[in-house]
């Protein structure tokens, strides 16, 4: 068993010079699946290159994310659409309502939205769903879209416990990630109250990297320290973490 960065950037221009390298680091850790969320029209080129060369390790996600819809996102969910036809993509994603920075276009992110969670129900494919300072309004759609062709994640959870159990609720994993480390995040006593069944971790590289390294260029070799956090805090071994982590990964993106 090994473990697998459910959510990384790789193909991000942060990585260009050292990639390999990066990558070698961590299969030295036991990292050896590297999952990859889209961001626009711009990047699926990118993410493709990068799976065909990787192909045992990297895999492709599809989505619009929603800190990149603009007015013109029908067109984009068009060209995006497309794709799917003619590439294999584990997973609808990263999708979501972002009102962190911007709220300007919140009645397109949550058509986009929408459109995009029809997308994963039509093509039997799980969600990677983004969320900042918009819990209520995803959840809110989500709820009513949720049934038997419908399943996901919430990347780089880090909301308090009433969240966290609205969402296993919906039968969705949470995406724990850096912030698990963060000494004032609070995190770790949320997290003591989810069913491990129901947790995947990520880096959300080259973002958000975790204690001691917050600040810095996140990769995934790091995905090791949030996972020594979470034996930690669930008082289990690694090779038992791995071991459940492992199938909770693979039961959403790959079954």
């Amino acid at each position: 068993m090994f473990l697998i960065d459910s959510h990384t950037h790789l193909y991000l221009k942060e990585f260009q010079k050292d990639l390999d390298i990066l990558i070698d680091r961590a299969n030295q850790k036991n990292i050896k699946k590297f999952l990859l969320p889209n961001i626009d029209l711009n990047t699926i080129d990118d993410i493709i290159s990068l799976c065909n060369k990787y192909p045992e390790s990297c895999y492709p996600m599809i989505g619009l994310h929603p800190c990149s819809v603009k007015k013109n996102y029908l067109n984009v969910l068009k060209s995006m659409e497309e794709k799917i036809k003619s590439e294999k993509f584990i997973a609808i994603g990263e999708i979501g309502i972002d009102l962190y920075w911007d709220k300007s276009f919140i009645i397109e992110q949550k058509m986009a939205f929408e459109i995009q969670l029809k997308w994963a129900k039509e093509h039997k494919l799980p969600v990677v769903i983004h969320s900042r300072n918009s819990f209520n309004e995803i959840y809110e759609i989500l709820k009513n879209e949720v049934d038997e062709n419908l399943r996901g994640v919430f990347h780089c959870f880090g909301g308090d416990l009433v969240e966290a159990k609205k969402i296993l609720d919906l039968n969705f994993f949470l995406g724990i990630g850096g912030v698990l480390t963060f000494k004032n995040s609070g995190l770790d006593s949320v997290i003591k109250n989810v069913p491990i069944e129901k947790i995947l971790i990520e880096t959300d590289s080259p973002y958000l990297a975790p204690s001691p390294f917050r600040g810095k260029r996140n990769e995934p070799q790091y995905l090791s320290i949030i996972a020594t956090k979470l034996c930690e805090i669930k008082k289990i071994s690694m090779v038992e973490l791995t071991e459940k982590l492992y199938k909770n990964t693979n039961s959403l993106f790959f079954n």
